[in-house]
């Protein structure tokens, strides 16, 4: 009988010792994502900080800062320290910072962002990263969970790998925001952000790791599975497609891959939207939890 695969995670090297050293404190989160960041303001960092930031962005994927006390005029001035940043064209913005969206949740409103995605990989260009800060948050519950899409990728199969290589996927927004508007706004949204095709395995152009590039918040079909999968009859093909692409989207599920936040007021995190997918769990209804976050613009997946 042949032994099951075992998983086997991307190392952050810990336990080993730092090749860099960094302008600030690092404790890594897990073995395979995540690290928290401290000894630093973010409100007031230099440019060699930010480069720090950066290359610990890639590194760990997602970054974490406690007690960043700062304004929504500071948060819009650090994200843009890495990039352009977007403005989102259905989420609530702050009255007077529009790159800034705001999720507001409490006991006239349930969570509704606990499904594994990467932020608005339904554009044609999607992020490079995210800034997202807790104004208020719950005692208990209302934590946000990052998995390591690289690490996923590799422990693949390398038949799968193989399989999925030449593959490429549908990502769609209108699904989730098309259904909010009335149908003249629904026109103009599929005009403005039509569905774009991405590969399902993209690189990510400061790493060149491979990145399993699907996910089940806007990934809605595979555009060339039937060019490249042989079936007998068209149902077969469907749902081929059908448990590939569960199977594809059951990979963020592993928790070797994961970290978990338990957010407090002024905890900020910072992904790398190219490399992860995050998961808000919507068990603090109805609490109250109100977050902030910044977009950063990122590039076209190749």
């Amino acid at each position: 009988m042949q032994a099951a695969a075992t998983l086997a995670p991307v190392s952050l090297g810990a336990d080993t010792p730092e090749v860099e050293s960094w302008p600030f404190s690092v404790e890594l989160a897990t073995p395979t994502i995540g690290a928290e960041i401290g000894n630093i303001h973010l409100a007031d960092i230099d440019e060699p900080t930010v480069q720090a930031l950066r290359r610990a962005l890639q590194k760990y994927k997602v970054l974490f800062f406690r007690d960043q006390d700062i304004t929504p005029a500071q948060h819009v001035a650090l994200a843009r320290r890495f990039g352009d940043l977007e403005v989102h064209p259905s989420i609530q913005h702050h009255p007077d910072h529009p790159e800034l969206v705001v999720f507001g949740h409490d006991g006239n409103s349930r969570g509704r962002e606990n499904v594994w995605h990467s932020d608005v990989s339904w554009r044609e260009v999607p992020s490079m990263g995210s800034i997202l800060r807790c104004v208020d948050c719950p005692k208990v519950g209302g934590d946000t969970l990052w998995v390591n899409m690289v690490a996923a990728y590799e422990n693949l199969p390398e038949a799968v790998k193989d399989r999925i290589a030449p593959m490429q996927a549908v990502h769609d927004g209108f699904p989730v925001f098309g259904i909010r508007l009335s149908p003249e706004l629904a026109r103009n949204w599929q005009r403005d952000f039509p569905a774009q095709v991405h590969p399902v395995v993209r690189t990510h152009p400061e790493t060149g790791e491979k990145i399993l590039f699907v996910n089940e918040g806007w990934t809605t079909h595979l555009a060339n599975y039937l060019q490249l999968e042989p079936y007998r009859v068209g149902s077969d093909a469907r749902f081929g497609e059908l448990d590939l692409l569960a199977y594809l989207y059951r990979q963020a599920s592993q928790p070797e891959y994961q970290v978990r936040l338990k957010w407090r007021p002024n905890t900020i995190a910072f992904w790398d939207n190219r490399a992860t997918q995050h998961y808000a769990v919507s068990d603090y209804f109805p609490a109250v939890r109100h977050m902030q976050r910044a977009t950063i613009i990122g590039d076209r997946p190749r």
